[in-house]
């Protein structure tokens, strides 16, 4: 478990508007940013991570240093295309904000995107490289997007960055594939992909091969991550409750949680299929949609995944059971709201 402080440099410039890589380089920067900053987390729960935006008229710190999703959501929201990148600099704020670290055994580590060709020179790059290595500063470079024009570049500046292969530089071609899951095969996020839970490989929490389906495993562990944040806070607020009432709160989300690993130990046994009509089935009672205007939804997200046949009668009886809870509950809940006026009167 490696105790970290991590700045994630994104590059939000004009150039990072092409569609070369899915589904354009800004949003598949967004999409590793999330890839980062959970596997930084469930590597050491004390690791922090920060974000800085490199485009405009000069780099943006969006988030300082933090622990908690909910802030580094929010910083990243709003963040425009627009200007020149300014690579060389990005570094040297980021350098700044990991020297003003709280926790000083956090080892430093930068992770930047190059997206746009750097318009500093070799000569200063490596400058800069020899400063971050003389300050035990270990950076990562993804270079993708323009990678011809900055490939001798940083190469020079990871060779003078470099400590005991402590920094890496790792070029993706462009092409169909999701980049965090390029990133997550990559020296970067190999380690700590395959040591954290006990899995290596490709093998996603719910038994799934995340390389035969990048995007969905990438969305799947997007929601498990919010899922998790909100239970985080959810439990903080619950533990902040006095006297028996906080207790009998608390007691209740054990029961719950309990529940849930009973529940992930099913889903471990069941092929992907199943496990997504189970999803989908828990889904609906947990919302109570039992209307045809939300089955119509269902069936039409249904119809989106690979390998589902939304007219498999298996999948329907699910729908149907799902439904037909959610309607029983409506009634019982009418009935006894009537039960209750008659008591009034």
């Amino acid at each position: 478990m490696v105790l970290e402080a991590t700045v994630l440099v994104i590059d939000n410039s004009e150039w990072s508007r092409n569609g070369d890589y899915t589904p354009n380089r800004f949003q598949a920067q967004i999409d590793a940013v999330h890839f980062l900053f959970g596997i930084k987390r469930n590597d050491n729960p004390e690791n922090t991570v920060g974000l800085i935006a490199n485009g405009g008229e000069s780099p943006d710190v969006r988030v300082s240093l933090t622990a908690d999703l909910g802030v580094m959501l929010k910083g990243m929201q709003g963040i425009e295309i627009r200007g020149e990148s300014h690579f060389d600099t990005g570094i040297q704020i980021a350098q700044l904000v990991l020297k003003h670290r709280a926790n000083k055994h956090q080892k430093p580590r930068i992770i930047a995107f190059v997206s746009s060709p750097i318009a500093a020179d070799e000569k200063s790059l490596v400058k800069l490289g020899k400063k971050l290595k003389k300050n035990s500063i270990s950076i990562d470079i993804i270079n993708f997007g323009e990678i011809a024009a900055n490939e001798q570049k940083l190469t020079a500046f990871i060779e003078a960055a470099n400590n005991n292969d402590t920094s890496h530089l790792v070029t993706i071609p462009p092409g169909p594939h999701v980049l965090s899951e390029q990133i997550r095969a990559s020296p970067i996020a190999g380690e700590i992909s395959s040591g954290a839970g006990g899995s290596g490989g490709g093998e996603f929490d719910f038994g799934m091969d995340s390389d035969m389906d990048p995007e969905l495993a990438l969305a799947l562990r997007m929601s498990l991550q919010e899922e998790e944040e909100r239970q985080r806070r959810e439990a903080a607020q619950q533990g902040g409750g006095g006297g028996g009432g906080g207790s009998g709160r608390a007691g209740d989300a054990a029961n719950q949680g309990g529940a849930g690993d009973d529940g992930d130990a099913v889903m471990e046994d069941l092929d992907e299929d199943e496990q997504i009509r189970r999803a989908i089935q828990m889904s609906l009672m947990e919302s109570g949609s039992g209307n045809d205007q939300s089955d119509d939804v269902v069936a039409s997200l249904i119809g989106g995944l690979p390998g589902v046949d939304k007219d498999d009668p298996e999948l329907q009886d699910a729908l149907g059971a799902s439904s037909s809870s959610s309607d029983q509950s409506k009634d019982h809940t009418g009935d006894s709201s009537n039960k209750d006026h008659s008591q009034d009167k």
